[in-house]
């Protein structure tokens, strides 16, 4: 259990940063390498001042570099792979989406055999699994029901795909004649401080004089809190470094969520924003059944004008069906291999995350005012 090294993939990141502010804690760790493309300034000094005795390296480079990977991954006895596009509203090219998500994470298990890593711990999703259908009612799900996504969304499609290559890999001979073992762990929607999500969530609602947009109000989701994500994957490499626990572990994958309620999604933005005035638009929504087909004819007309125009749907039925399902998960088989138990009550996350809303409260005031002066 001691005198090991880790790397973090992602590290720059809205979870792979709380990862790496856990990880220096852990007992025996002499270095930890934080890969991402960019490092935001802000991001560097946050590293550079954490009070730990581990070394931390920070790796500027892309994942679809192999011969990147190969060097970044030289003597490292842990993979948190954690680096992924997340996009719902197809901002991004598919292509685009498919290499990162998918091929990157193919690249790093090459890597990993080539260079005799023996464990890579996977950040997977929620979306692997579902909701297929916002008709469908799916609560406390568990691993062994085997839900899975049947949408081609590149998102969710490549999540899957990588988490099957990761899993597979799972028993893999290393290249020193060692054995390769991995897991994934799937969180559910993840918020916190520092989310992108939220911040543009947030900062639109400030253009529209606190307005929140209703956008998720027949959705039942069970929100995890950042740190609860980050803590899980400390636990797996635990777990995994335990010869006693590794076997159960090795080629399996887990839902992390936490106590915090059951929720809409628009119930979670107001619960996490209203001490600063936030409120939920309450006019009247059009019914479910036709904004899907909305959705649909959206859909077909992007397709039909792809040849000559890029047209972006406003949204699509893989986004609507996310956003309007019933779809929770439980966390007992984590709870039960990993030892998981949530570091962060509800209420602390809660407060955290609202103390940040918050700063962004301050910094529109703060631009507002600096405009009309």
């Amino acid at each position: 259990m001691t005198g090991w090294s880790c790397l973090v993939t992602g590290a720059g990141g809205f979870l792979g940063k709380r990862i790496i502010h856990l990880l220096v804690q852990e007992e025996g760790l002499q270095e930890v390498r934080a890969l991402d493309k960019i490092f935001t300034p802000e991001t560097k000094e946050e590293f550079s001042k954490l009070n730990t005795k581990t070394k931390v390296t920070m790796i500027q480079g892309d994942i679809l570099d192999a011969q990147c990977l190969r060097r970044t991954c030289h003597g490292i006895s842990v993979v948190m792979h954690v680096a992924s596009v997340i996009d719902v509203h197809g901002a991004i090219p598919r292509q685009t989406i498919m290499d990162i998500n998918l091929k990157g994470t193919q690249n790093l298990l090459e890597a990993c055999l080539q260079d005799s890593v023996p464990i890579l711990i996977y950040t997977s999703s929620v979306e692997v699994s579902g909701p297929n259908s916002y008709k469908e009612i799916i609560q406390d799900a568990q691993e062994d029901q085997h839900h899975e996504s049947m949408w081609s969304a590149p998102y969710p499609y490549s999540k899957k795909l990588a988490e099957k290559a990761v899993l597979k890999a799972n028993g893999s001979m290393l290249r020193n004649g060692g054995t390769l073992y991995t897991c994934a762990l799937r969180p559910t929607y993840i918020f916190g401080e520092g989310s992108p999500f939220l911040s543009s969530v947030f900062n639109m609602a400030l253009k529209n004089n606190g307005m929140l947009p209703s956008t998720a109000k027949f959705s039942l989701a069970n929100p995890v809190y950042v740190g609860n994500v980050a803590w899980a994957h400390i636990l797996a490499s635990r777990a995994l470094r335990d010869p006693n626990k590794a076997p159960n572990i090795q080629g399996q994958f887990y839902y992390i969520s936490d106590d915090s309620p059951h929720q809409s999604y628009d119930d979670l933005n107001y619960n996490l924003s209203k001490e600063w005035g936030f409120r939920l638009d309450s006019s009247l929504s059009i019914p479910l059944s036709l904004l899907y087909w909305l959705a649909f004819l959206m859909e077909m007309l992007s397709f039909l004008l792809r040849p000559v125009y890029n047209y972006q749907p406003l949204f699509t039925r893989h986004l609507l069906t996310l956003s309007q399902s019933v779809f929770t998960v439980s966390y007992k088989k984590a709870q039960r291999d990993l030892g998981y138990e949530p570091l962060f009550s509800w209420e602390e996350a809660r407060q955290k995350t609202a103390q940040w809303i918050g700063s962004l409260v301050q910094q529109h005031r703060g631009t507002l005012k600096s405009k009309t002066q």
